[in-house]
């Protein structure tokens, strides 16, 4: 154009009206690209709000509490962050539409109180009629209130009295045998043995706040009293610690996974120990085997320790990538397989990427971990049923997306710097690539280790309390609590009563019947006892 105009202001015509008509017609052409020019700047100022406004929603939405707890967020949660960005704006001559809000709150009145809970009946009667009435009163009606009370646990003392006697006619002195105590030369009943070892391993109180609780009420009762007397209750239930974890090994599939502990050393300062953490839990799969936990506690974290817990087990294993499980998978000098199969974990992978955000936004990192959360909402769709079923769905649907997401990490790695976090969160599940997509050719597997973590947060709320294991011998009995504790939780068994019941009778219950104490058969026999009872 601007060519044009140089040519015509050289050949300007010399007639005044033909120059009029030139002047205009430029003008007009001037004022048509003075317009285009103002809407490019417009839509170059439009785009270029909208990119801050996708920058400040990635940010906050990744960076801003992304800890762990985040990691379970839905993927339709990430795409509506940005929909709200992307829709167009209504035109000036539409109104836009009004939204429909519902509510997320459920109406209703309050929450019944428990059936089973006994009940103390005050009856007030009302006040007598007007001065000078004495006619008879009927009840048409009544009104009840239920009031929830408390009554503060209290101690108490047992007396076992036995009487000596002898016999007038042949001169024999009879007595009724000593009393059989859970723990020998311990004057603690079950209920109290138990009420301790829930309140260490379950509600997370150290011995020294139960020893100050006490002697709230006049008791005294030192906290290593209390940790002689739960060491000797872990030998007493050992037995059954073991059998709880040969069931475990008899599952094809085992979860696996370990956290570290302080502690303490025979004077030589601290170091960190290990529960090692061992779960059998089918229910995903629509198997309904009763679920079980079991823990083992170790000074180090060295291979050696999964190596012997595992000894002799056949099937798989899914753990993260820790290379003291390599052992199990193959023979250190031939590198040929053995009988355990390893399954990787893709929460294990997302965090590699979500510990990036945390710290800065990154859209490969973020682009992983929405690519990742499309794996984790198919799971969502076929939980709970047969693995056959799985298994197909996962064939159609999980596959492609897994392959198209190697090719991402592949392509993504190859401009990365090899030093990188971001390289080496890519470099993790394409190292443990068949490990990683395993879980798609069984429908018993899972896609992640999440179901062991979760068996874990106790151990993990519990060591904000109580800091430290104070010995070897301490660290195995809490592992044998954690275990039985953990197992009665996974079969919604109650476990103070659990315990209870157990220190009672084991001591004298034959060693080939101890499955009977198992908490799933525990419950079940209760049920049926109480039926029983009932009828």
């Amino acid at each position: 154009m601007v060519e044009a105009m140089r040519f015509a202001l050289d050949r300007l015509p010399t007639d005044p009206v033909l120059l009029q008509k030139m002047l205009l017609e430029m003008a007009d052409v001037m004022e048509q690209e003075r317009a285009e020019l103002t809407a490019a700047q417009a839509t170059v100022k439009a785009q270029t709000l909208r990119i801050e406004k996708l920058e400040h929603r990635v940010a906050r939405l990744l960076r801003v509490q992304f800890g762990r707890s985040s990691e379970k967020m839905d993927i339709a949660q990430l795409r509506l962050m940005f929909e709200e960005v992307e829709a167009p704006e209504p035109a000036n001559d539409e109104a836009p539409a009004a939204p429909v809000m519902k509510s997320a709150r459920k109406s209703g009145g309050r929450v019944p109180l428990p059936a089973h809970f006994p009940r103390q009946t005050v009856d007030h009667p009302p006040s007598p009629c007007s001065a000078g009435c004495n006619g008879p009163s009927v009840q048409i009606d009544e009104a009840v209130t239920e009031v929830l009370d408390y009554v503060p646990a209290r101690f108490r003392v047992i007396h076992h009295i036995r009487p000596r006697l002898v016999c007038r006619s042949c001169e024999q002195i009879h007595q009724s045998p000593a009393v059989d105590l859970p723990l020998p030369k311990v004057m603690a009943s079950s209920a109290l043995l138990a009420h301790l070892v829930v309140s260490r391993f379950v509600d997370h109180q150290p011995w020294h706040r139960q020893s100050v609780i006490f002697r709230r009420v006049g008791l005294h009762i030192d906290r290593d009293v209390m940790g002689r007397w739960a060491r000797k209750l872990a030998w007493l239930l050992a037995p059954l610690g073991e059998r709880l974890f040969a069931y475990i090994r008899e599952a094809a599939k085992i979860h696996g996974d370990d956290t570290p502990v302080t502690l303490l050393g025979n004077g030589d300062g601290s170091r960190t120990g290990h529960f090692w953490v061992y779960l059998r839990d089918d229910r995903s799969s629509g198997d309904m085997s009763p679920p079980a936990v079991a823990f083992r506690f170790s000074a180090d974290r060295g291979g050696a320790h999964p190596a012997e817990h595992l000894a002799g087990y056949h099937g798989y294993l899914q753990a993260d990538g820790f290379a003291g499980y390599n052992a199990l998978y193959r023979d250190p000098r031939t590198k040929a397989p053995r009988d355990v199969v390893e399954v990787g974990c893709w929460s294990h992978a997302r965090r590699k990427f979500t510990d990036i955000l945390e710290k800065s936004p990154s859209p490969i990192a973020a682009e992983a971990v929405v690519r990742i959360a499309e794996l984790f909402a198919i799971e969502r769709d076929i939980k709970g049923t047969p693995p056959d079923e799985r298994r197909r769905i996962r064939q159609i649907k999980t596959v492609p997306k897994l392959e198209a997401l190697r090719v991402w990490l592949e392509t993504q790695n190859r401009g990365l710097s090899s030093d990188s976090n971001l390289a080496r969160a890519c470099r993790y599940p394409l190292n443990r690539w068949q490990a990683m997509i395993r879980y798609c050719d069984d429908g018993r597997l899972e896609i992640s280790n999440n179901l062991v973590e979760n068996a874990l947060r106790g151990v993990a709320l519990g060591r904000r309390n109580w800091m430290f294991v104070g010995s070897m011998k301490g660290g195995e009995a809490a592992a044998l609590f954690y275990s039985l504790a953990g197992t009665c939780r996974l079969n919604g068994v109650e476990p103070e009563a659990w315990f209870t019941d157990v220190i009672e009778r084991i001591g004298n219950h034959p060693i080939n019947r101890i499955d009977d104490f198992l908490p799933w058969k525990w419950q079940a026999s209760k049920l049926t006892n109480d039926l029983e009872k009932a009828a």
